[in-house]
């Protein structure tokens, strides 16, 4: 069994267990799937926290056994590929969903700091991911 996060079209989060991504994708597929707060069947999963547990108390990433380049890319392609590229229009296209004027979804791109600071006042919720540029050799 696998739990995954779930939102609706309407932002409501939820948890939903299934047997493997497959029977998710299926279910949803088929509209099987609904949110238990509105019943809307427009879902999508949303990403989840990770946590690790160790025995050890003051272990150093390193020793963990994860490789955080490969995580890093893993959640660059995750987002790339499940959230509209709205670019330069994120702080309106944000605005317009927190509003009800467009259709709540998954979106990405870029804000200045007063475009920031004016989602904050709004109370929309947003995250950054720092863009690094690749150093010769890294993928």
């Amino acid at each position: 069994m696998i739990a995954f996060d779930l939102r609706c079209s309407n932002g409501h989060s939820f948890e939903g267990w299934f047997k493997d991504l497959e029977s998710f994708n299926e279910q949803n597929s088929k509209g099987m799937i609904t949110c238990p707060f509105c019943k809307n069947t427009d879902i999508t999963r949303v990403l989840s926290p990770v946590a690790i547990k160790s025995n050890q108390v003051e272990q150093k990433p390193e020793e963990v056994g994860l490789d955080y380049k490969k995580l890093a890319k893993h959640v660059v392609e995750y987002i790339k590929n499940n959230f509209d590229d709205v670019g330069t229009a994120f702080a309106k296209e944000a605005l317009k969903m927190h509003y009800g004027v467009t259709k709540k979804r998954n979106i990405r791109g870029s804000a200045t700091a007063e475009e920031e600071e004016t989602l904050k006042e709004e109370g929309i919720k947003f995250f950054k991911i720092p863009s690094v540029k690749p150093k010769d050799g890294d993928n």
